[in-house]
């Protein structure tokens, strides 16, 4: 506990402080790949489950699950491009609309801001100096309208990147229950089990992964992405199962 509490008081020392805020924020991208990886894994191997549950060849497991990686990959990837590009061109609706009122009724708006810090609990003196301390700079005024006013928090995701690294988890991860079908002379039911450890090991992975970048349990994190992955697939064997009982179907 000691050598914890020196390391947080080194960080919080003058100098450090002044070096980490002057570093700029790096956009972490790490809540794609995670969320493309689960749902890549998810997908491909409720296909596989499915068809396994169907009575379906391995054949048409693989051909399945290949198409639905690289479909379901890429429409998720132009669906977190397209979220991100939203909330942008949101952001800067917002900002323009500020510079404007700015522009037009700036005593209005300096008013909000008073108004705003007040809320806050300040008064006076004190309120009057932030109110003229943030209306004295543009840049800092609109940015604050869009915290305070709009509870927009500026990020510097890029869509492009994101959608790339969801496509690339999507698949590179979607793919590894899809391997053991690669190789007829396994037999069916040999497939589908070492498919479903692996598809296990990496739900297990990814929330460990993700534990760790975020200091959480790792074993209790590993363990709820394991069990939300296994509970998409037993769904979806159980309803092949069923379906193909309902309507006699055969495998081929």
């Amino acid at each position: 506990m000691t050598s914890q509490n020196d390391q947080l008081a080194r960080e919080h020392h003058p100098e450090a402080i002044r070096e980490r805020l002057s570093r700029s924020n790096k956009p972490s991208l790490i809540s794609d790949a995670v969320l493309g990886g689960i749902d890549g894994c998810v997908t491909t191997f409720a296909i596989v489950s499915g068809t396994v549950g169907a009575g379906f060849s391995a054949t048409v497991a693989l051909v399945l699950g290949l198409a639905n990686l690289i479909a379901d990959g890429f429409s998720m990837a132009v669906s977190n491009y397209e979220a991100i590009r939203s909330q942008q061109e949101q952001t800067e609706s917002l900002r323009q609309s500020e510079e404007e009122q700015i522009d037009k009724i700036p005593e209005g708006e300096i008013e909000e801001v008073r108004q705003i810090f007040e809320r806050k609990g300040f008064a006076g003196e004190v309120l009057e100096q932030i109110v003229d301390t943030i209306t004295c700079n543009r840049r800092l005024w609109v940015e604050t309208m869009l915290v305070e006013e709009h509870g927009v928090l500026e990020d510097n995701l890029n869509p492009y990147h994101s959608a790339v690294t969801t496509f690339a988890a999507f698949v590179s991860v979607g793919a590894v229950p899809l391997a053991p079908f690669i190789f007829p002379a396994l037999g069916m039911e040999t497939q589908f089990t070492i498919s479903a450890c692996l598809a296990g090991v990496m739900f297990f992975l990814i929330g460990a992964t993700k534990s760790m970048i975020y200091a959480k349990p790792i074993v209790r994190s590993g363990l709820k992405t394991l069990l939300t992955g296994g509970a998409a697939a037993g769904l979806a064997f159980v309803l092949g199962y069923v379906l193909r009982e309902v309507f006699n179907i055969s495998g081929a």
